[in-house]
């Protein structure tokens, strides 16, 4: 029996790691053939990603960042993928997230009238300039996709609200959470600089719509912050985007409780959590996977489109203004019945079989269309 080719499209490192669980899954069944594509939107950190989870790359698209625009992102990516496209005889093209790779991916598997299938599909804010592009990039991913699959209740919800088809969409938890305990249920070493203090604090800060004042004042609180409590630590590997690479070191730079790192690899990422007393960060992947470990998050950002983690009690939205941020650590600091409400574990986003109930989907959405 001939098996289904399924081309699994990564441009990121959280692409990556949300889409292993899947990308193995598939690769282990009788009846599909997973042909994964990277594109080089974050081409050193998805290197990385992938050698984490044992991927390679079956076929790879450069990007030539020339200005570090958006557009150098979406324009490459949609004409090389529909070139490769139109060389392979694919039964779906899947992809997760809301990047530019994911919009461009969507878009190409549209133009050739391919079944597109959207993990993580559903996530809104309302605001399409929160978080920017990604706002847009889901919204017109989700206009072309012949399967969505809905890591919430409340995605579920989004989508059938936007008139899509119940029988098209199905809630699967996220793939994030696969990833997640089986890495963590290895135990990971964690950073050799990992700092060695009572109160660790993991830090993570790359938002585009938060480039400029918004951050400096954010990087100022958590500098603060460390300055004010002894015990109080930042462990911070900084995203390779030149803007928050300076920014990061000229504010945070020269502490010597204050470690700014290159990006690790994901199961030292996952270690790190483990070890810290609280997440900071501006991540959509922390956000989802930091209440499963027990850990508090505060995030870097004024909306979010990952609310079932704040309903949970685990996450809070501090934004980037330097007194609520202070506020925050300062009532976490003191209050350690606050600090335990949100230091529970909690799993809102799923129970690790995400990436079984994907598959399973698939499997049934390309038999009812042959």
């Amino acid at each position: 029996m001939n098996k289904a080719i399924c081309i699994c499209v990564v441009g990121t490192r959280p692409e990556v790691i949300k889409m292993a669980p899947v990308i193995l899954r598939l690769r282990a069944s009788d009846w599909a053939e997973p042909f994964l594509v990277s594109i080089g939107q974050h081409a050193g950190l998805l290197d990385q990603a992938m050698a984490d989870f044992g991927l390679v790359a079956n076929h790879h698209i450069p990007i030539e960042r020339v200005r570090g625009s958006i557009l150098e992102v979406a324009s490459q990516a949609l004409d090389r993928l529909d070139a490769l496209l139109g060389s392979i005889d694919a039964a779906c093209l899947i992809a997760q997230g809301d990047t530019t790779s994911v919009m461009a991916a969507s878009l190409a598997a549209f133009y050739r009238r391919l079944p597109f299938v959207h993990i993580e599909a559903g996530l809104r804010t309302g605001d399409l300039q929160a978080p920017f592009p990604e706002e847009y990039n889901r919204r017109v991913a989700a206009l072309g996709t012949s399967l969505h699959c809905a890591p919430t209740e409340r995605a579920v919800q989004a989508l059938l609200a936007e008139g899509i088809a119940a029988a098209d969409i199905v809630q699967s938890g996220n793939t994030v959470i696969d990833a997640l305990l089986v890495t963590a249920a290895r135990q990971p070493q964690r950073p050799t600089d990992f700092p060695n203090l009572p109160r660790p604090i993991l830090v993570t800060a790359h938002r585009r719509e938060s480039f400029g004042p918004p951050i400096e004042e954010a990087f100022a609180a958590l500098r603060e912050a460390v300055e004010r409590y002894p015990d109080i630590g930042l462990y911070f590997p900084v995203h390779p985007n030149p803007e928050i690479r300076a920014t990061a070191h000229r504010l945070l730079g020269g502490h010597d409780r204050i470690i700014l790192t290159q990006p690790q690899a994901y199961p030292q990422l996952v270690a790190a959590m483990q070890a810290s007393w609280l997440v900071v960060t501006d991540s959509g992947g922390l956000q989802e996977e930091t209440p499963a470990l027990g850990k508090p998050v505060l995030v870097l950002r004024e909306v979010t489109e990952r609310p079932e983690a704040i309903a949970s009690g685990a996450v809070r939205l501090v934004g980037t203004d330097k007194t609520k941020i202070l506020g925050a650590i300062g009532t976490l600091h003191a209050d350690a019945a606050a600090y335990a409400r949100m230091a529970k574990p909690v799993f809102p986003y799923g129970d690790g079989h995400a990436a079984e109930r994907i598959v399973a989907a698939l499997q049934q959405r390309l038999a009812s269309l042959n």
